[in-house]
């Protein structure tokens, strides 16, 4: 814009010089109207604006200048203005970009994140001299770190900690620990999730073999319990009938013996006419059931 300006009011002088030799005024008008379009390029020349959340970061023939912020800003026609979008930028790790991760037993993982970040509009000039666009922000700053974070801190928990019981408990402290990194750069890390941990196949076939060593183990469990319980009933079953036979022993005699032997038969008689059997295990003398007499 600063050349064209140049130009134009070269073209001005030019035609106001032709208009004087040749007394013409229609070079005369097209020499003031070229000239105020030459000022007007110039003084565009050195106005920037700075859009709605973004962040303008000015060099001057090789010096960085403050940060420019949202709006109108007069600079000189020399100065390029390099910006930055405050606005928070996801950083997918999946598919092409998927982390690979070795757990502390050597099991490896696929590790999917999403990292939302956004720059920092005080620390602008230093992620200029750092990186020096916004895409390199990513590429040369959020990326590396965030990778190296991810690796380092799976590889302090087990296989089974990472894919399972202990997930969300990784996902804060890969958070934690990318923000405390990426801030004293004037990158502000707003959200990490761990959105997706996939076991490579080798560990998953030892994950299956360990839930069914698991399954089996906690089979040969309940056999030896239910064992255990029936042996249990049947240790308490026999000391109850010894006890019972026991007490029958003491409490039997004689004559109660004969008694019962007494009214089994009388029983039997009932159904039968006559019987004629010795009471007592053969001892006394024998006993006559008439069955059809009360």
């Amino acid at each position: 814009m600063f050349v064209l300006s140049v130009l134009l009011v070269i073209a001005a002088v030019v035609l106001y010089v032709v208009a004087r030799t040749s007394d013409r005024r229609g070079l005369k008008a097209g020499a003031a109207a070229t000239l105020v379009a030459g000022l007007f390029a110039g003084t565009a020349s050195m106005v920037y604006v700075v859009s709605a959340y973004e962040v303008g970061v000015p060099v001057v023939f090789g010096r960085v200048g403050a940060p420019m912020t949202s709006g109108m800003h007069l600079t000189s026609p020399f100065t390029s203005v390099t910006t930055f979008s405050t606005r928070p930028v996801d950083l997918n790790l999946s598919d092409k970009d998927v982390v690979e991760v070795r757990s502390s037993q050597g099991g490896v993982m696929y590790v999917e994140v999403t990292v939302k970040w956004a720059v920092t509009p005080g620390k602008a000039v230093e992620l200029y001299k750092l990186a020096g666009s916004e895409g390199a922000i990513q590429q040369r700053l959020v990326y590396p770190d965030s990778r190296e974070i991810i690796r380092n801190v799976f590889a302090r928990y087990t296989s089974e900690q990472g894919y399972t019981s202990a997930r969300e408990k990784i996902n804060t402290e890969i958070g934690a620990l990318i923000k405390e990194r990426l801030a004293p750069r004037g990158i502000d890390v707003t959200t990490v999730n761990l959105r997706n941990v996939k076991p490579s196949d080798r560990l998953q076939d030892q994950i299956d073999r360990k839930i069914q060593q698991q399954q089996a183990t906690e089979r040969a469990l309940e056999a030896a319990r239910t064992a255990t319980a029936e042996a249990e009933r049947r240790r308490i079953e026999a000391e109850g009938i010894a006890r019972a036979n026991k007490i029958l022993n003491n409490s039997l005699s004689d004559k109660v013996l004969m008694n019962q032997c007494i009214d089994a038969f009388k029983e039997a008689a009932a159904k039968h006419p006559v019987y004629a059997v010795p009471c007592g295990g053969g001892t006394g003398n024998p006993l006559i059931v008439d069955g059809t007499k009360n």
